[in-house]
């Protein structure tokens, strides 16, 4: 009987199955590897692009990854970034870059980027960017008073970024410059009407004296001696007339293997006398146009962006619904809910 009852007992007993590993949690926007994976990302985005100014990271908007095995794993980007200070000639480290704030006419970025982690390395396979400068109603709201972006081939753009170069180029005791391109131009009305330029430049075979007799023959240095640099210049047209203009050189800077020479980016038909590329015609930035695929990326797979990477609008719809269902079940008093993991936090400012 003691046997017939222990039996029954074991039969009884609950059968403890074994309970698969759970996946790990999916990476959040403001997770250390995600800012990592995004950092390589700016880095490569500003290394490829060739014309206006270097972006900072604002924002990472949201993040995918899809493993290939082991130590292996792709992953899309969604970026938020915003123009700074320094050219992309400048060579001043990133980091050390000033972003331009709201009242000096923003310009964001929007990135999607695809990455490949291999053996805890990132790699950019691909990226395509765009960018737009803030509206000028909100520029206005924050400041009624400050310029806003102008047309680079507005004419009074035009004739002060001549009217500078020349009048560098004939006080200098240094090399004659020559106009790379228009980087950005505002146009204050009131109280006074001001025109601020920027513009980069590059120095030519010629003297300064020499290129008073011809200047049209004065070429751009060679690759292997380029010397590349940066002009500001503020005309003031009324109440009364006034130029004032400064101008630095770089020096030659050695270009990395997969970046090639600027010069042969640049335009090679701009010149001193205020020319502009036909692609800047109408437009107030040089947009970030990017979309670059890595030539010696290891992982072979298309280049292309699912769909399941998701809008910045559905995160954020997402991110309200999580919150909201949170906020069904009862919590502690003075309880609050984890933020949700994508989108990640705005570094500077929102457009």
């Amino acid at each position: 009987m003691k046997a017939l009852v222990a039996l029954i007992l074991l039969v009884q007993l609950p059968i403890h199955k074994a309970v698969p590993a759970a996946p790990p949690a999916p990476l959040g926007c403001d997770d250390p590897e995600s800012e990592a994976a995004a950092e390589v990302a700016v880095i490569y985005i500003n290394g490829h692009s060739h014309h206006g100014y270097k972006f900072a990271l604002n924002r990472i908007k949201n993040i995918r990854t899809v493993p290939q095995g082991p130590n292996n794993d792709i992953m899309f980007l969604e970026l938020d970034l915003l123009e700074t200070r320094c050219h992309i000639l400048n060579p001043t480290p990133l980091a050390n870059c000033t972003i331009r704030s709201l009242t000096e006419h923003a310009v964001e970025g929007d990135c999607d980027v695809k990455l490949q982690k291999l053996a805890g390395k990132f790699s950019v396979l691909a990226s395509k960017c765009h960018s737009h400068a803030d509206s000028s109603e909100d520029v206005r709201q924050l400041c009624p008073d400050c310029p806003l972006l102008e047309s680079l081939s507005n004419t009074e753009v035009l004739a002060t970024v001549t009217a500078a170069l020349s009048s560098h180029n004939s006080k200098t005791a240094g090399a004659h410059l020559r106009l790379l391109e228009i980087g950005r131009a505002t146009i204050q009305y009131e109280p006074a009407h001001i025109v601020f330029v920027e513009f980069a430049v590059g120095a030519t075979n010629c003297s300064a004296a020499a290129a008073q007799d011809n200047a049209a023959a004065c070429q751009l240095l060679p690759d292997d001696e380029s010397n590349y640099g940066f002009c500001t210049a503020t005309r003031v047209i009324q109440p009364s007339q006034d130029l004032k203009v400064d101008c630095q050189l770089y020096g030659h800077q050695v270009p990395t293997p997969d970046v090639p020479f600027l010069s042969r980016v640049f335009w090679p038909t701009s010149t001193s006398a205020g020319l502009v590329p036909s692609v800047v015609q109408g437009f107030t930035n040089h947009n970030l146009r990017l979309s670059h695929n890595n030539p010696v990326a290891s992982e072979s797979s298309s280049s292309e962006f699912p769909s399941s990477v998701l809008s910045a609008k559905s995160v954020a719809k997402r991110a309200v619904a999580e919150v909201a269902q949170h906020d069904k079940v009862p919590r502690p008093v003075g309880f609050v809910p984890p933020p949700p993991p994508c989108p990640g936090k705005i570094r500077y400012f929102d457009i």
